[in-house]
């Protein structure tokens, strides 16, 4: 028996009852949620559930949208058809989505989750991660900052006040090179649909960081080991599908409230990845321009440290923030970490530029 929507009777009420009535056993539903940091009253005549809103806060942040501008694997491309921090999480968010629809999962949840888990991303991509986690006391963790950014940062300072389930999977979305499906709990979102979208990052990254890799001239399709290709597929199209579609039938052969992938199909993602990493990210035109990457992080965190924070308002610099306004070291680190965690790659770079590169003039 179908739902069908009732004339007069409250929209967000039916949805409530549309998640009842469709989602799995397994989904995360709006009624059940753990709520908010700062619990809010409901909008009268509001047509969305918490998870929705979610969504439409995190798409209409600055964060979200300074994302265009953010390296993902190649350093501030200039080819129009790279790959950026933007288009990898709208790729994370498609593939998510379609795993979640297909287990009955909360679409909505999973959306938010999928869009935001890369907010805290600093310019350069890991260059710049990786060298924050150098200079900044104490560390970096991109997935942890992306918390700090919803919870602190964006909304002038407030906050974006989000649901404790996106929250929860934003900050254990991230893997690195460890097992893509561990055995324990302990380093798994709580629900399902945290977990779909940390499954779906992997899926998204190595296939389009291949895909760009090709591209760019790095690879050859016939470089993919072949033991690899006859599992996923030769094509870019053939290999997402082949990783969701395992994913999508494992998972409901098992319908335990758990992820599953084939062991086959586990050991294919596991040895793409490897592959990545030995021949993309350390391929020496990505990695020399990582260092460089680097050097421009270390010289702007050392600048702003020692004399504040440098923005720009139209087309002059002035110096915002002095570094004597701040109370102590302590402070300054975290005021700075902040501020160049959340620059574009074109933004730190034209600060370098303004900061330390001779600009041209003439005698009079």
């Amino acid at each position: 028996m179908g739902f069908t929507p009732v004339v007069g009777k409250p929209i967000k009420k039916q949805l409530e009852e549309r998640e009842e009535h469709i989602l799995s056993r397994h989904a995360a539903l709006n009624t059940r949620s753990r709520g908010r940091l700062h619990p809010e009253k409901d909008v009268a005549g509001d047509l969305r559930l918490p998870f929705q809103r979610d969504r439409d806060r995190i798409t209409h942040s600055k964060t979200f949208r300074r994302l265009k501008h953010k390296t993902q694997v190649f350093l501030a491309p200039t080819g129009d058809h790279y790959r950026t921090r933007l288009t990898h999480v709208l790729e994370v968010s498609q593939i998510a989505r379609t795993i979640a629809a297909a287990l009955c999962l909360n679409e909505a949840l999973t959306e938010a989750i999928a869009l935001a888990h890369d907010l805290g991303h600093t310019p350069f991509g890991h260059a710049g991660e990786a060298t924050l986690n150098e200079l900044h006391p104490g560390g970096f963790r991109h997935y942890i900052h992306s918390l700090r950014v919803v919870d602190f940062l964006e909304n002038d300072g407030k906050g974006l006040n989000l649901t404790f389930e996106v929250r929860n999977g934003i900050v254990r979305h991230s893997k690195g090179r460890n097992d893509i499906l561990p055995n324990g709990s302990g380093s798994l979102a709580l629900t399902l649909e945290g977990q779909v979208v940390r499954l779906a990052d992997i899926i998204a990254y190595v296939n389009h960081d291949m895909d760009d890799a090709l591209r760019a001239g790095i690879l050859k399709s016939s470089d993919l080991p072949a033991e690899i290709a006859r599992v996923i597929g030769k094509k870019h199209s053939q290999r997402i599908s082949s990783m969701v579609r395992d994913l999508i039938v494992e998972t409901l052969t098992a319908d335990d409230g758990h992820l599953h992938i084939s062991d086959e199909m586990l050991e294919a993602i596991t040895s793409l990845r490897s592959f990545l990493y030995d021949n993309v990210y350390r391929f020496h035109r990505v990695h020399n321009e990582f260092i460089k990457a680097q050097r421009i992080i270390r010289e702007l965190y050392s600048y702003c440290f020692d004399n504040g924070l440098v923005k720009r308002r139209g087309r002059n610099w002035p110096t915002v923030v002095n570094r004597s306004e701040w109370a102590d070291d302590r402070m300054a680190h975290r005021r700075v970490c902040d501020f160049i965690a959340g620059m574009t790659d074109r933004y730190a770079l034209e600060l370098y530029d303004h900061l330390f590169m001779p600009k041209p003039w003439t005698v009079r």
